[in-house]
């Protein structure tokens, strides 16, 4: 973790250009009040910066760099062109993005922009130089910030200029026009090209457009994304040597246009944002997926929570307000899975604008409310556990994650629609979490050797050097275990033929000769798994074909055939999942692939209380969240930091509460 930074720095954004002088002093008293330590500045503040194309205006925040320098307080200094200003869209409507059916997207909102735009890409250089050029030195300066939630909102854009960025791509990835009509099956429907200057986006046609066509749309437009940020970077490490730099990915489950896990690599540090959906019964659940595959995309190393909410948001349909408690024990997840930064969007809630509901720091009602209490409160828990800083995650279980993967796998054509990428990744995350195992979301070029069981879910589209990779895991003694849909593709989306799950056939010992998807509220049982247990959406007519089964399907369109099986393969297992568990199912089948592997568990751990353990050179901190109705009971010998007392082997965490133990020494090999 750059040495810029607090020790578990606590803030957010903050936009003084909203509020006047004398909130601001009001700001910096109450920040002080709240143990604010970093804050994330102009992130939307372009049109302040430049109010013209010919005019330049930093007083406003030369003083509050100066004035917050001297509040004590660290700056995470945004580069600012998230969001063109309407000067510049008036002047060059070009540079707008456009949809995939050709409407042309007005400005009036943010990232009114194509990401393939010359025009944008000029004019954001030039306001990245200037800033970097007078404030490279300023003593707050902690941290760059390039743009923020890069493709949050112009993630793909198909006007003619992107056409030509696109075609530029090909030709790079494929060299010439033969290559890319074998990679894309052009043979089918006539497709085939006979010139790159013929090629455009995958647009609305009359038909499915060609999915591999999609698919490298797809890769394109990340690629596309991520190089804004790194001309960006690149400006900013030669003008400001020494000052690390990032941006803010948004690594949840609704977000999966930007290939984050190739991305992580360009970043001097990686951050998130991150927001629970109200609506959502699995919400903690959720963030600890997301945070452990915020870490993958960290390669393992701590990261930054740039921003998360304190309460409700103002996007979702309804934008419900957190429990007492909630947002502490969200802020303590995150920090639990790798975090070493809590912030949020943002320090003051807004009284204009699209986002005027959306929670900060301090809302609304001031600070006679519970949310700022729980600030506070959270701030001094942040400052008691801050030992953790740097300090990481040392798991024996993987799950193997792939952006290019999840979009093959939701491509369009397919045997269901009902198969989701991240399903059954979040589902078996849940399962080896609820039995204390720690987890890393890593990709599939991961360094397998150190993990004990790894995990494969729905690993639609493979390469043949991942397909080696995992089945030497398997050779060396691993635990592998493959779900259903995995294995189908190579990377350029074509059939790997010969029976599925193709590429895992011979690790696996099994042969899928047809796909028999579940129709909409078919379930099936399952026996063999300690009785018997419930499925739905996918089986399969499989044979077996050196494996054993170790539950067949009970009734159904694959009656008596198996639905899960087992092979013994070097000195590990292969295991293959057919069908979609329901959650008894699944903890039913973790608990096998557990005691098999023979893998550490976490003391205290159950389904709503989740066990989380970071590890330093010369100590370890055992986390528990407990988010059920409950008391917890954990066995657990060390300093508790949150209540600061002794604990001798029964510490009990209330419902709702957090607690972080500081492990006496021996305790981590317990």
């Amino acid at each position: 973790m750059p040495t810029s930074l607090p020790p578990l720095a606590f803030g957010g954004d903050y936009n003084p250009e909203q509020w006047s002088r004398d909130d601001h002093v009001e700001d910096r008293d109450l920040m002080r009040e709240a143990g604010v330590d970093l804050v994330t500045l102009g992130v939307f503040s372009w049109a302040w910066l430049q109010p013209t194309a010919d005019t330049w205006d930093f007083a406003w925040l030369d003083a509050q760099m100066d004035e917050l320098h001297a509040a004590g307080i660290r700056v995470d200094l945004a580069t600012a062109t998230a969001s063109p200003p309407p000067w510049l869209t008036h002047r060059h409507p070009e540079m707008l993005p456009v949809t995939q059916d050709g409407r042309t997207l007005s400005p009036g909102g943010r990232q009114a922009f194509c990401p393939s735009s010359p025009v944008y890409r000029e004019h954001a250089l030039a306001l990245c130089t200037a800033l970097a050029e007078r404030y490279r030195d300023h003593p707050a300066l902690a941290l760059w910030h390039v743009s923020n939630e890069i493709g949050c909102h112009n993630a793909r854009c198909y006007c003619d200029v992107s056409a030509e960025a696109f075609r530029t791509w090909l030709r790079a990835r494929y060299d010439d026009v033969a290559h890319l009509n074998d990679a894309w099956g052009t043979a089918f429907w006539s497709q085939r090209y006979d010139d790159f200057e013929q090629v455009l986006p995958p647009r609305v046609a009359p038909a499915h457009a060609n999915p591999t066509q999609q698919l490298d749309f797809l890769r394109f437009s990340s690629d596309q994304l991520l190089d804004n940020f790194v001309v960006e970077r690149d400006v900013l490490h030669r003008l400001s040597p020494g000052v690390p730099v990032t941006t803010n990915f948004m690594v949840m489950r609704q977000t999966m246009e930007m290939d984050y896990l190739r991305w992580g690599r360009e970043l001097d540090v990686v951050s998130n944002d991150h927001y629970v959906i109200a609506a959502e019964g699995d919400a903690h659940r959720e963030l600890a997926f997301s945070a452990d595959l915020t870490r993958g995309t960290a390669d393992g190393k701590p990261w930054l929570l740039m921003e998360h909410s304190t309460s409700a948001v103002n996007w979702q349909p309804r934008n419900r307000a957190k429990k007492p408690g909630e947002m502490i024990r969200n802020s303590l997840s995150h920090v639990a899975h790798g975090a070493d930064a809590v912030l949020f969007f943002q320090w003051r809630a807004s009284r204009a604008g699209a986002e005027k509901f959306h929670s900060g720091l301090l809302p609304h009602a001031g600070t006679d409310t519970r949310q700022w209490r729980e600030v506070v409160e959270l701030s001094r828990v942040l400052d008691a556990v801050q030992d953790v800083t740097g300090s990481t995650a040392r798991n024996q279980a993987a799950i193997l994650f792939d952006y290019e993967a999840w979009w093959g796998c939701e491509l369009d054509s397919h045997p269901s629609v009902d198969v989701r990428y991240r399903d059954r990744a979040e589902d078996l995350h849940r399962a080896l979490s609820a039995q204390g195992v720690g987890v890393d979301v890593v990709h599939p070029s991961a360094d397998l050797s150190a993990y004990r069981l790894v995990v494969v879910p729905t690993l639609y589209l493979v390469s043949d050097e991942t397909v080696a990779s995992i089945e030497a895991a398997a050779e060396a003694g691993a635990t592998v275990v493959v779900t259903y849909f995995s294995g189908i593709v190579d990377e350029h989306d074509h059939i790997r033929l010969g029976g599925y799950p193709g590429a895992f056939r011979d690790l696996l010992g099994v042969r899928t000769t047809e796909f028999l998807p579940l129709l909409t509220g078919e379930q099936v049982k399952v026996e063999g798994l300690g009785g018997t247990v419930g499925a739905d959406t996918w089986a399969e007519d499989l044979e077996l074909a050196g494996a054993e089964a170790v539950a067949t399907y009970a009734d159904g369109p694959a009656a008596g055939l198996p639905a899960i099986t087992r092979r013994d393969a070097g000195r590990g297992t292969a295991w293959y999942v057919a069908t979609r568990l329901d959650p008894a199912g699944t903890d039913r089948l973790v608990e096998r692939l557990v005691a098999e592997a023979g893998l550490e568990q976490l003391p205290g751990a159950a389904p709503d209380v989740e066990v989380t353990r970071r590890v330093g050179d010369d100590a370890s901190w055992l986390f528990v969240i407990n988010h059920g109705d409950a008391d917890a009971p954990v066995p657990v010998h060390g300093q508790e930091l949150v209540t600061g007392r002794a604990v001798e082997g029964d510490l009990v965490v209330p419902a709702g509460g957090v607690a972080v133990v500081r492990e006496a020494a021996g305790d981590r090999e317990a």
